[in-house]
């Protein structure tokens, strides 16, 4: 939602100063991306300044597009542009919280907001589904909850939804303040206090102090009174009138009890005047009967029927409520958002869709969008976005979304239920193809899905692009604003997946690439990469193709340069090269004594043009080897100074890998390489809970064997269960990346929040862990590695560095990314 407003009430919400004001032109839409604007003229776009980039560098390109109206900087310069508007403040970021806030005045309706260490986001899809049963629900997209996040989700909510679900999130002290304001929540729901993002705060009480401020001003409060920390600090805060407490012993407003009953459990709740509601859930794991504990206090506080609530949880699975990128059948891509239910969500998975490489046709499968208002405002915004975003096929499924096809005649296809389409759905007919399925989820798209994803086993390695990004985003505030950044994506992205990671990386806004051979960067460019790649390791008989595919080789000796030299003179080609100096590592790089020979090339070769010149630093990662890093940059200053007295051009200077950014923060020069940092590895320790896992290795038990006392388990009989009792074969082993030395207790996984050690020798394809006393089945999912066990402890526990571990994941393992 945001209600028409004109250029001079925008100035006086935010406090600024309007520059060439239009008393026509009012605004009705807002962007603070350059690629999301559906209608120029009617868009005010918000130069925000970020770790990617600055808004105020795509404003000609917008200007050219339509946009009349931006909101800019005090320091902005460029405000010559005839008919162009401008709103001048000291702080976009601020300002456009102040909008969002003036925006948010305008609900009357209910508004729930979620706050806590975890669980925020399935806590707001899940009571935004149940909440959906019966009426129009707003919610944030995706976990929209940030300073930024937040103000968008407010845009998003529209004169006809009924309720609004708004998820915030901080990650340090003071931010909660502004986040209150913009959201001013009728009812509150705080799920649990965690470490997750403790280092932005002194303590843990400190944190949840600031995150109760959020409830300030709200009616209520949900909230387990089995936290006895969190519940002693709500207590003695709010009064007792807006406290909704649930819990498992009595004296709560509502007393819970669980029977777990597979396939799931019954959910009993009993408030304080007695009366009763029984609901049948379909998780038995403590995290997923925590949250949707909070979401049915929240919906009855709100006045919803248990029989309504019953209904809406029927719906409820299990599944990822995430936008997943997955390899689909034929090379084609499929984006995943089966849970997805409104405009909001949708917007999103577009976006999200456009920054994918290219392949030979985009299709959208969308499902009606329920409980969402006027069909016919609904739909004709759904069709401007599939205009914009250039669909070649549209599969519609439902009833009131046959509206499309007299919008799109050629393109459209409709079927009224998911089972029609599937019995018409030939897999064989996508071909190199974008898929994207989004739908409700009583639509069951997931089945879709099924349908078209490529056919591999059942271990996969999730990539989280959000922490990715923040990862970048954390490295980019430790360096200038000048400093480029060359992100390495060799060793198939250290195991991530090379061309989805560098299609993320150069959406982000990398400067370079890296590679180790020749060969990746082919693949890279062939799939539509166009940064520029630096190959650390080329051989002679690659120069055709560094050549061909515009890929610059590291030269780092005078029998290479002159090799190389060679071959561009007799193919007439000049060709972008890079100086490896060795300072200290003694693995490649041109020496001290070799300065001489190599300066005579440089002028006797001008057809091979420096881009950069660079050196590796030993031991940055160690505190223990500071002073021969120091003299690695002394050596480094004067070789490279040697160089560059020769040539008339200035390359690029670059030192510092992840842990020399962090380490020796002066020596940035022009550029800082960013590797093992980025996947969320911070081999200093300093800054270890500032950046997230992005990788999550999963799979899956296989088969459950009771064992008697003494029968040994795996080859050569190496695993024992002295007293007996159960075992769980997991569906991964040594040929999928599962280290052998996990053997025999090493490693362990966790199925269902427990820890099961492997018990006897990991084989090629599987391996079996200990899972006596505990409640598994077959089917169940076990994580090798990810949020909940680091990388970096299971690298100790068998003597190697978490680079091994992460590059050793076999190409035959699933690799799917998603957005949290």
């Amino acid at each position: 939602m945001f209600q028409e407003i004109s250029q001079k009430q925008i100035a006086e919400i935010t406090k600024g100063s309007l520059v060439n004001g239009n008393d026509d032109l009012w605004v009705s839409q807002i962007a603070i991306d350059s690629r999301q604007i559906l209608h120029p003229d009617k868009t005010l776009f918000i130069a925000l300044r970020g770790a990617k980039a600055d808004g105020v560098d795509f404003i000609a390109q917008l200007v050219a597009l339509g946009v009349k109206t931006f909101l800019v900087h005090l320091d902005f310069e460029g405000l010559s542009y005839p008919e162009v508007s401008f709103i001048q403040v000291s702080d976009t970021r601020r300002a456009l919280q102040l909008l969002a806030k003036y925006q948010r005045k305008l609900f009357t309706k209910p508004v729930v907001s979620i706050t806590g260490s975890n669980g925020k986001t399935i806590v707001k899809e899940w009571l935004g589904q149940i909440l959906g049963q019966k009426y129009a629900v707003a919610k944030s997209p995706k976990s929209y909850n940030s300073q930024v996040g937040v103000p968008l989700s407010i845009f998003g909510i529209e004169p006809y939804h009924q309720v609004a679900i708004l998820e915030a999130g901080i990650s340090k002290a003071g931010e909660m303040s502004a986040l209150q304001e913009m959201i001013e929540p009728d009812l509150g729901i705080f799920t649990n206090l965690g470490t997750a993002h403790q280092e932005g705060f002194g303590s843990l009480e400190s944190k949840l102090e600031e995150k109760l401020s959020l409830f300030e001003d709200a009616s209520f409060l949900v909230y387990c009174t089995d936290q006895k920390e969190v519940s002693k600090q709500i207590e003695a805060r709010f009064s007792v009138e807006k406290l909704v407490g649930w819990s498992d012993r009595s004296g709560a407003e509502f007393t819970r009890s669980v029977k777990v009953k597979t396939p799931g459990a019954r959910l009993i709740l009993m408030k304080s005047d007695l009366s009763t509601h029984t609901f049948q859930v379909p998780f038995t794991d403590v995290a997923s009967l925590e949250n949707i504990t909070h979401v049915i206090v929240a919906a009855m506080t709100l006045g919803q029927s248990a029989s309504s609530i019953e209904e809406g949880i029927a719906q409820l699975k299990s599944v990822d409520m995430r936008l997943t990128l997955k390899p689909g059948i034929n090379d084609s891509l499929l984006i995943d958002d089966t849970y997805n239910n409104d405009l909001a969500g949708l917007k999103v998975a577009l976006d999200f869709m456009q920054q994918q490489r290219a392949k030979r046709r985009k299709i959208l499968i969308l499902s009606d969008l329920l409980q969402q208002g006027s069909p016919e405002i609904i739909y004709g915004e759904v069709a401007e976005l599939i205009k914009k975003y250039q669909f070649d096929q549209l599969i519609g499924v439902g009833k009131e979304i046959y509206c499309l096809a007299k919008v799109f005649p050629e393109s459209f296809r409709g079927f009224s239920s998911t089972s029609e389409l599937l019995s018409s759905l030939d897999p064989e007919s996508f071909q190199n193809d974008l898929i994207l399925v989004t739908g409700a989820r009583v639509f069951g798209f997931e089945e879709v899905v099924n349908r078209l994803q490529q056919r591999l086993h059942g271990t996969t390695l999730e990539i989280n692009l959000n922490a990715l990004t923040h990862n970048y985003n954390f490295y980019k505030m430790l360096i200038s604003p000048k400093t480029k950044v060359m992100v390495m994506v060799k060793a198939f992205a250290y195991g991530g997946g090379a061309v989805e990671i560098a299609n993320q990386i150069q959406m982000m806004g990398a400067d370079y690439l890296g590679v180790a051979f020749s060969d990746e960067g082919v693949a890279l460019r062939k799939q539509g990469i166009r940064l520029p790649i630096l190959v650390l390791n080329t051989m002679q008989e690659s120069f055709g193709l560094c050549s061909e595919f515009d890929l610059e080789p590291v030269v780092f000796s005078p029998e290479f340069f002159e090799s190389l030299a060679t071959w561009c003179s007799i193919h007439k080609k000049q060709m972008k090269i890079h100086l490896d100096l060795d300072t200290g590592m003694h693995r490649l790089g041109f020496e001290r004594k070799q300065l001489g020979i190599l300066k005579e090339l440089i002028q006797s070769k001008p057809h091979l043009e420096i881009a950069s010149i660079y050196t590796h630093l030993v031991g940055a990662d160690e505190e223990i080897h500071r002073e021969f890093s120091m003299e690695q940059m002394r050596n480094f200053e004067e070789m490279k100074n040697e160089i560059l007295a020769i040539i008339p051009y200035k390359p690029l200077i670059h030192a510092l890998n992840s842990a020399g950014i962090v380490a020796f923060p002066e020596f940035q020069f022009d550029m800082v390489r960013l590797g093992i940092g980025l996947y969320g590895v911070e081999v200093t320790g300093r800054h270890e809970l500032a950046l997230r896992a992005i990788s999550t290795l999963r799979t899956t038990i296989s088969q459950i064997k009771e064992l008697d006392p003494g029968e040994t388990i795996g080859y050569s009989r190496k695993g024992v269960l002295a007293s007996g009792g159960k075992i769980a074969t997991l569906a991964i082993g040594y040929a999928d990346g599962y280290d052998r030395r996990f053997s025999n207790g090493k490693g362990y996984v966790l199925i269902n929040g427990q820890k099961a050690y492997v018990i006897g020798n990991v084989c090629m394809d599987m391996c079996m862990v200990d899972v006596s006393g505990m409640n598994v089945k077959a089917g169940d999912e076990a994580i090798v590695y990810g949020e909940k066990i680091s990388l970096k402890e299971l690298a100790d526990q068998i003597g190697t560095i978490p680079y091994e571990l992460l590059t050793n994941i076999s190409t035959r393992v699933k690799r799917v990314y998603y957005l949290d």
